[in-house]
């Protein structure tokens, strides 16, 4: 084996049981043997050097490309052995100077003007939609599902995700709801269905757009709900409420402020909004070059440190922030696992190098949230500071309507807040 690369894996690995199997068939154990056994082989010579200058980067595309082979387990067992030894034992720092020359690249790979905003959001989401049947719930609902009881599974969970949300935008019937980022319009839709509002939803991606057209018409809400291809800088009008879901991280660090001043404009002056997106707990960095390359190019994962100035120069006040942490852990599993269940399906639409490459996003992606630092932010936004009750249990209390609404299938009844 490449003696740094060997150098590096027994530094870090000192638990678990992990092997690897050069392409002259040499087997190189790491670990104290505990735990199930981890087996992979390289095809060739030059992915052991690469792993070495690069590993952020080359093990995704090693797997993808079918030159990193799991022998035993899958790569998921691979990334958690690694992931869990690294959160005592990083990376020496020699092995930085990549992160660091991409780390002062960044805004440059994360300056989203509206034109490259949209070839960014095409590349992942105009892609044949059956993919995303094969892994996503009924709804298709591509964010963080609230698992507010761990015994949900993905359906109830998502459906907890969309209520939850609702209640605390203190949503009400006749209320004029923006959704940026609106997806294939699952919240929008449960926001005119369950809670009687009027919903403008924005996308960048064309097949998003019309799936969310089409489903609005097959429930007869088309009146009630209407999407657009438009980017969130381009919207005028003004809204009681702003919802915004799994787009935040697409927005880029250099258009932080002007998200927010957006959002302060469009917000009526006793609106609410809420802005869910993925974080990260620690201090700033890169988005991961496998992700920012293959899944999601003009990306960036933030830390809250790099969102609260933006928002408090936008003159919105952060009425509260919630934190969810293996909410999101939870959710990738049931998609990892969904979409392992439907191998074939998705090898017959996209190939074998595409279901590699999806089955290691979300693979990566779960271990992220188990044993690094990645969370969910979800951030309750006002223009005033008595828009909303002084404490949160209407929150709970807008749930259980919500979900009562759900049950009968009609609209709840609107709750009064504070002062009224």
């Amino acid at each position: 084996m490449f003696k740094p690369l060997a150098f590096i894996l027994r530094r870090i690995v000192v638990r678990g049981s992990l092997t690897f199997i050069t392409s002259d068939g040499l087997r190189h154990s790491f670990g104290n043997g505990e735990g199930r056994p981890v087996v992979a082989r390289f095809a060739d010579k030059r992915v052991e050097r690469q792993l070495a200058l690069d590993a952020q980067l080359v093990v995704g595309e090693a797997y993808m490309q079918g030159r990193l082979v799991m022998v035993e387990g899958t790569i998921y067992d691979l990334l958690a052995v690694v992931l869990q030894n690294m959160m005592e034992r990083p990376l020496p720092r020699w092995s930085h100077s990549l992160d660091l020359a991409r780390y002062m690249t960044r805004r440059l790979a994360q300056f989203n003007p509206a034109r490259r905003a949209r070839s960014n959001v095409s590349h992942h989401y105009d892609i044949d939609g059956t993919i995303y049947d094969l892994f996503l719930d009924s709804d298709r609902q591509y964010s963080c599902a609230y698992f507010s009881d761990k015994r949900m599974d993905l359906e109830e969970a998502q459906v907890a995700k969309k209520r939850h949300l609702a209640a605390k935008l203190a949503v009400r019937d006749g209320h004029r709801v923006l959704d940026i980022g609106s997806g294939w319009g699952g919240l929008g839709l449960y926001l005119a269905r369950t809670a009687g509002c009027s919903v403008d939803g924005v996308t960048l991606s064309v097949e998003q757009l019309k799936l969310a057209q089409e489903r609005a018409d097959r429930q007869g809400l088309q009146h009630a709900v209407q999407f657009h291809l438009q980017d969130y800088r381009h919207i005028e009008g003004q809204y009681d409420r702003i919802v915004s879901v799994g787009m935040f991280e697409h927005v880029g660090v250099n258009h932080y402020a002007t998200f927010f001043r957006k959002a302060r404009e469009l917000l009526a002056e006793d609106g609410v909004a809420l802005v869910h997106f993925i974080g990260r707990s620690d201090q700033p960095t890169i988005t991961n070059p496998f992700i920012a390359k293959y899944i999601f190019p003009g990306g960036y994962i933030p830390a809250l440190s790099e969102v609260l100035p933006a928002i408090e120069r936008s003159g919105l006040i952060a009425t509260d922030v919630e934190v969810l942490r293996l909410h999101y852990a939870e959710t990738l599993r049931h998609w990892r696992e969904r979409f392992l269940t439907h191998w074939d399906e998705a090898k017959a639409i996209r190939g074998e190098e595409f279901c590699r490459m999806w089955e290691f996003y979300l693979a990566g992606s779960e271990c992220a949230f188990r044993f690094q630092n990645l969370v969910v932010f979800q951030i309750q936004l006002t223009r005033r500071v008595d828009a909303l009750p002084w404490v949160r249990d209407y929150v709970p209390q807008a749930e259980r309507e919500l979900a009562a609404a759900e049950r009968t299938g009609s609209q709840r009844e609107s709750p009064r807040l504070a002062g009224e």
